[in-house]
């Protein structure tokens, strides 16, 4: 008789795309949502909790670049009952789309405007890459009901204050901003938007919305190649254009060169200051000048379009609004090569970016790049409430933002441990409970080893494997005198690693102290570490 086939044991592996995060991880992002969300406690706004689970129809057809509802997130469809097939499910793959959602449902028990932030977990159904995961967090904050643009100049000011809570320092981030409306404007006055007819051309202007937010990466010249005939990259592959006119991806060009053109003017009048070395130095030092060039560079490119006008207008009320705050170029500036790609964009569109430059995986120098982006989205609340709802909001990756700070080195790479209470004596375990629980009421994290103590040697390794601060003695001769020993294990490190004791002998690295001064001596240690809190 054959022998049953044994069941093959399950891999031991995380899903393609996943990924599982450990002790300082954990840590540092909790202490950076904590820091976000004093910040946004501070602007006014109030914490909520979504569900993570959201009907398909609820999230709607928002993911970018695709046309089903479905595509890209994570669904399935519930048990059918006797009258109606089951709903379709899906994992938020943002936390906007739930926000309307909850607006929209309880809108008459929320105060109007509604001021929310959030955060939590988000997954997308996309192909996974390098640091490009299909669980994410983000953390956002939305004002909902608010049609000034007030509301826009906050969120602003809100994410630089954020930003800067956090560690990143002035000169190493800017919030670039821009307006839909600038953009459509250009798109009307190039010949590619007639309000009357929205629909008409809109595939051309994807190509060229598309090809102006790849201006960092191909330069001037490869957009306006994208905008014309197409494109031809270092592989060989080719990029079909919009198939603009010269005429015509001129115009576009000119807006997308706002910044240096306005820059350029401003050197002719500040010939003094030819050798700046920091291409916005301009900008920052002459903040006010700047502003008016620029809205006024925008507001004639867009003359005729009734909307470019508009959108330039609310720019100029929002940069008001910023200078009044303090919140300058050298923080924000008006930036018109900004297009966020989510469709539901109406209005004002905002985009944090670190300057700063890292090495990456391959040794390249490049810039690290965005961080978090939002804008206003008037039209997203509308498809549950069939009026249109102003809303406006930002959305922080906080992975990335991590990241960052691990880029330049503002981030330990470990945790610091527990100060760790060794075991000399299994039967006197309740002596060294007693230990840890004085330890802890004072606020100390520590921990009793709950493993074999018979080698003494393995109690050390483990405490060097939790990166532990402190280890405390108490074999059975400590315990009839009443002492305890303290071990320093940082400086012990350190001595370790150093050729001679010589340097080291003025500074004990153990001490025997009465077991009555245990929670100050290990307090004592941790605070000439910079430990103690």
């Amino acid at each position: 008789m054959a022998k049953p086939k044994k069941t093959p044991r399950p891999k031991a592996q995380t899903p393609k795309g996943f990924r599982d995060y450990f002790g300082a991880e954990v840590s540092q992002r909790a202490e950076m949502l904590q820091k976000i969300a004093g910040v946004y406690h501070r602007y006014g706004f109030d914490a909520l909790e979504s569900s993570g689970v959201e009907t398909v129809e609820a999230l709607g057809k928002f993911l970018p670049d695709v046309d089903r509802p479905n595509e890209g997130v994570f669904a399935w469809q519930e048990d059918a009952d006797a009258d109606k097939p089951g709903d379709w499910l899906a994992l938020r793959y943002d936390l906007t789309a739930p926000l309307a959602r909850v607006y929209a449902q309880h809108q008459n028990d929320l105060p109007k405007p509604y001021r929310r932030y959030a955060m939590g977990p988000v997954w997308r159904n996309e192909k996974p890459g390098p640091g490009r995961f299909r669980q994410f967090y983000q953390c956002d904050a939305d004002t909902v009901g608010a049609s000034s643009v007030a509301a826009d100049a906050e969120i602003c000011a809100m994410l630089c204050d954020c930003l800067e809570a956090v560690g990143i320092e002035r000169g190493d981030y800017v919030v670039r901003l821009n307006n839909r409306k600038v953009l459509n404007g250009i798109m009307e006055v190039a010949g590619l938007l007639d309000p009357t007819t929205p629909e008409k051309f809109a595939h051309e202007r994807g190509i060229v919305l598309r090809a102006i937010d790849k201006i960092d990466r191909l330069g001037p010249s490869g957009v306006s190649q994208l905008l014309e005939d197409g494109r031809t990259d270092e592989s060989g592959d080719f990029t079909a254009g919009a198939g603009l006119s010269r005429e015509q991806a001129n115009k576009v060009m000119s807006f997308i060169a706002a910044t240096t053109n306005v820059l350029n003017d401003m050197q002719e009048d500040h010939p003094q200051e030819d050798q700046w070395p920091d291409f916005l130095r301009l900008a920052t030092e002459h903040p006010e000048e700047f502003k008016t060039r620029m809205l006024d560079y925008l507001e004639g490119i867009v003359a005729g379009s009734k909307l470019g006008v508009e959108g330039v207008g609310e720019l100029r009320q929002i940069a008001n609004l910023l200078q009044a705050q303090d919140y300058g170029p050298d923080r924000i500036r008006i930036d018109p090569s900004v297009v966020r790609g989510l469709g539901y964009y109406t209005g004002p569109v905002y985009e944090a970016e670190l300057t700063f430059e890292i090495q990456d995986e391959k040794g390249r120098t490049r810039n690290f790049g965005s961080v978090a982006g939002g804008g206003r989205y008037d039209d997203l609340v509308k498809r549950f409430t069939g009026q249109e709802v102003p809303a406006t909001g930002v959305s922080i990756g906080v992975d990335r933002l991590l990241a960052a700070l691990h880029a330049k080195g503002r981030l330990g790479t470990t945790d610091v441990g527990p100060v760790v209470v060794t075991v000399m004596d299994r039967d006197r375990m309740a002596d060294y409970q007693a230990m840890v629980a004085e330890l802890r009421q004072a606020g100390i994290r520590a921990e009793v080893y709950l493993g074999n103590p018979k080698n003494f040697g393995n109690q050390l390794k483990y405490a060097d494997t939790r990166n532990s601060p402190v280890a405390v003695i108490e074999g059975g001769d400590e315990h009839e005198k009443g002492v305890v020993q303290i071990k320093d294990l940082i400086l012990g490190a350190e001595i370790a690693k150093s050729a001679t004791l010589e340097e080291w002998k003025d500074r004990p690295s153990q001490f025997e102290v009465p077991r009555a001064d245990l929670v100050a001596k290990v307090r004592e240690i941790l605070a000439q570490h910079g430990l103690e809190k």
